[in-house]
């Protein structure tokens, strides 16, 4: 049946039938605060006598002429598809329609600035939403050119991807910017962004000439933009990139635009890349989310040529977009800017998204089965992102970096403007590196799981090592084996200048396949304090320490003298915890131990949450309270500790107090929020105040007056975000059930203050507080998903379940909801199965807790 929900089949018969030449799309953004006027013209040759449709979600269809014939939009327009019969081998079709303004973060996003009541305008069309803004063939394999001709307010900055003209007036203080036509591209990395926008412009000189480029922010914003940094950035990356693809940077422009009330980190329109705004800081942020900014912008500029140069023919391949701006950007941080130890970074972070993504029932292979856009649409996951960059990753080791790249740029050269699937790359890289690559593909891309990696040592009298082999297994439900290029790191305890240090004393690299690989190197050596199998992070698999190493690895907790080995055994060490293998008190005892002198921002980030989560979730009830006073205890002490002004001040701080549960914490914090208590070197600035008062909401110790008094303390978007997660914290019914109406029941909330209002709905020092609501949210679930757009019905989704419960009545919840509703669309039971998978795992850990 025509839908929204476009099937692979359907875009594979219409990309027979349709080729497009060309867009003209006219916009007049002054009709209305809630519509706007919008007019296409579309150019494209066709089978003769065939039929097809175009799409366009929009409120209603005035006019639509298929080669001067009027088509009624009564019978042709159902409100996602219009249906065009009779097509000729040469088509013009106009369609002039009236389409809605969204503030959901999809289509054409409409935003009021609270400071100043200026309107600001942006698009977001990934996956298929440039039909909420014109009509359009909406599927990447139909690129065209565009042209668009945009009619709004005269003082605004009007931006798309195609040079800015220069604006003709049309009345009093409207004025029409006729953008020139694009290069040939697919219809979701075309953008509009507009409104009064505050511009910074520089330039850089790249192959094809000097490429201007610009930073746009809110007005209200531009006192905190940091341009300079962007900038440098910015164009770093150019260079690494054109130098790396040997193919000169595609579009003729670069702007970079932060915009308000984002659903994602950022967007790769082509040239006029969307960035979140939450990029601009307006208060002191951690080195790790700095660090995650620089990633992000290059991520995205690497896009220009992965992507919007080169693009995938259907979803399937969203994957190796994805991971391979992933991987192109991670490298260029670590070989062309100051974050020399990105690949550090990725391994704590990133693989660690992708392990947990990997063993959840949702689980797919990186080459995923893309049926439609719904399967696409909750397709951007840890296994698209992370894991593919680290299979990515894998394959640059297996072929050898020179080959890689010499692919890469026969690649671009073959397939610059077209689109390709992943064997036009595999083809490409088996004839620069002679690799059959089919064999490889079947193991990483095409099958899902994570094997886990054990090493097994036996010694003699002597003790010496007489066998030493390394375990692979796999999940019973994903039974592949797969082959490993790591390296096995040996640490001895040594005494250092403060203290015993774990001291590598030899590496030993080796090809680990099969279900036991025998490491013949360690036979016939003392056996070391600590065996550490995958050291340096190459492979993609879990890794287990033995007896001996673990336990030297809880005796000496900060022994590592680098980040990386100390991750990797923390990382083992939480594996092990949601597996049910470790006690999570345990584990919040290794990590509190660990913690201190910590100066890795990204593993404290990291970490933080991992307590934050094992205490919450994985220890026993009965140990729970105690835990968690023990938790709360030892991240003030660490804080207090801190050095002053620190990176890890700040986040020890952040962390204690959203763990705190009042009394004597809750005045402490207190006397951080009023100023008479003093904490050397921490700024309570804008954000600061919003975290201690929200912690103090979420226990009891704050009144809705003071959250209202900040609201206007901060009068700004963000303050409004903020203002609603402090409130939907507090630990009343009332509350709650304000949280609830608010963000599941009332249709009138913008995209980010839903998701913030879902956040402290289920912050809660009494999850009692939400019991009554797994019901409620159970049986909300098919009405969320059919009446809000996606991006909605997810953040409600994932906010709003009552996660802090933990118990089998919420387990069986969604197990019942699950099993009473398996002809539900696949993507909600995905997004109910996720949550269910997540209590489940608690549940196991709580057990193995309980027994310790």
């Amino acid at each position: 049946m025509p839908g929204k929900n476009l099937t692979r089949d359907e875009a594979l018969t219409r990309a027979a039938l349709v080729a497009v030449d060309h867009y003209d799309v006219v916009l007049d953004l002054t009709t209305s605060d809630t519509t706007f006027r919008t007019t296409t013209t579309v150019t494209f040759t066709g089978q003769e006598g065939g039929q097809t449709f175009v799409d366009l979600i929009a409120p209603s269809v005035e006019a639509i002429t298929l080669n001067g014939e009027e088509l009624d939009p009564a019978t042709h327009f159902d409100g996602v598809r219009i249906t065009l019969p009779r097509l000729a081998e040469h088509n013009t079709l106009t369609v002039d329609a009236t389409a809605a303004y969204m503030n959901t973060g999809e289509g054409l996003h409409r935003f009021v600035d609270p400071v100043d009541d200026e309107v600001y305008l942006y698009s977001q069309f990934e996956v298929a939403d440039c039909r909420r803004m014109f009509a359009v063939f909406e599927q990447p394999d139909l690129k065209a050119t565009y042209a668009f001709t945009i009619t709004a307010p005269a003082h605004w900055e009007v931006v798309s991807n195609a040079p800015t003209p220069e604006p003709t007036p049309v009345r009093d203080g409207v004025a029409t910017w006729a953008f020139p036509t694009t290069q040939r591209m697919s219809c979701y990395i075309t953008a509009l962004v507009a409104g009064p926008y505050a511009v910074v412009r520089d330039e850089v000189q790249t192959r094809r000439g000097t490429v201007p480029l610009g930073i746009f922010c809110r007005r209200s914003m531009l006192e905190h933009l940091d341009a300079d940094n962007v900038f440098d950035c910015t164009k770093r990356g150019f260079a690494f990139f054109e130098n790396e693809f040997d193919c000169e940077y595609p579009f003729e422009k670069y702007d970079t635009l932060f915009t308000p009330e984002y659903n994602m980190g950022a967007m790769e329109n082509a040239g006029a890349v969307t960035v979140n705004e939450t990029y601009v800081f307006r208060a002191k942020v951690t080195e790790a989310i700095i660090e995650r900014r620089a990633l992000t912008l290059l991520h995205e500029l690497a896009h220009m040529w992965f992507g919007d140069l080169v693009t995938m023919k259907w979803w399937n391949d969203l994957w190796l977009n994805e991971s391979f701006a992933e991987w192109a950007s991670t490298t260029c941080q670590s070989e062309a800017t100051e974050w020399e130890s990105a690949w550090t970074t990725f391994g704590i972070s990133e693989k660690a998204w992708a392990y947990r993504q990997d063993q959840l029932s949702s689980t797919h292979p990186i080459v995923a089965p893309i049926r439609d856009l719904e399967d696409v649409e909750v397709n951007f996951d840890g296994i698209t992102y992370a894991k593919g960059a680290s299979v990515l990753k894998q394959l640059v080791a297996y072929v050898g970096r020179e080959p890689f790249v010499a692919g890469l740029r026969a690649y671009f050269a073959k397939h610059a403007w077209g689109n390709t699937t992943l064997q036009d790359l595999l083809g490409e890289l088996e004839q620069t590196s002679g690799r059959d690559l089919g064999t490889w593909s079947k193991l990483w891309l095409e099958t899902a799981g994570v094997n886990t990696l054990r090493p097994v040592v036996e010694t003699d009298d002597q003790g010496l090592i007489s066998s030493a082999v390394i375990e692979q297994t796999s999940p019973a439900e994903h039974p592949t084996l797969r082959p490993h290029r790591l390296a096995v790191g040996l640490y001895s305890v040594e005494e250092g200048a403060d203290g015993p240090v774990l001291v590598r004393t030899d590496r030993l690299e080796l090809d680990v396949d099969g279900a036991q690989t025998t490491v013949t190197e360690l036979v016939g050596r003392p056996v070391p304090d600590l065996l550490l199998v995958n050291d340096e992070d190459l492979a993609y698999a879990k890794i287990r320490l033995d007896a001996r190493s673990l336990a030297t690895a809880l005796a000496h907790p900060r022994g590592f003298q680098d980040s990386l080995p100390r991750a990797l055994v923390l990382g083992a060490a939480w594996d092990m915890t949601r597996d049910a293998e470790m006690s999570a008190r345990d584990f919040v005892d290794l990590v509190l131990a660990s913690l201190p002198g910590e100066t890795n921002s990204t593993m404290l980030r990291t970490v933080l949450a991992q307590l934050s989560s094992a205490a919450h979730l994985y220890v026993a009830p009965q140990h729970r309270d105690e835990t968690l006073a023990t938790v709360t205890a030892g991240l003030r002490r660490l804080a207090e500790a801190a050095e002053p002004g620190s990176d890890a001040q700040l986040q020890l701080l952040t962390a204690y107090a959203s763990v705190q549960r009042g009394g004597d914490d809750a005045a402490y914090l207190r006397g951080l929020f009023e100023g008479t208590t003093t904490l050397e070197g921490l700024a309570v600035d804008t954000e600061m105040r919003w975290t201690l008062l929200t912690a103090l909401a979420a226990a009891g110790d704050a009144t809705q007056a003071e959250v209202d008094a900040e609201r206007e303390r901060d009068n700004t978007a963000t303050g409004r975000e903020r203002a609603a997660r402090a409130l939907a914290a507090m630990p009343t019914a009332e509350a709650k059930a304000a949280a609830w109406h608010d963000g599941v029941e009332d249709t009138s909330l913008p995209n980010s203050v839903v998701e913030a209002t879902g956040l402290g709905f289920t912050q809660a020092n009494d999850p009692e507080l939400l019991r009554p609501y797994v019901e409620r949210y159970h049986e909300a679930l098919l009405d969320i998903w059919e009446s809000r757009t996606h991006a909605i019905a997810e953040s409600i989704l994932v906010t709003y379940y009552p996660t802090l419960i933990a118990d089998q009545q919420l387990l069986d919840a969604s197990q019942g909801w699950l099993d009473a509703h398996t002809d539900a669309p696949a993507g909600l039971v995905r997004l109910v199965a996720e949550n269910r998978d997540g209590i489940a795992r608690a549940l196991r850990a709580q057990a193995r807790d309980a027994d310790a």
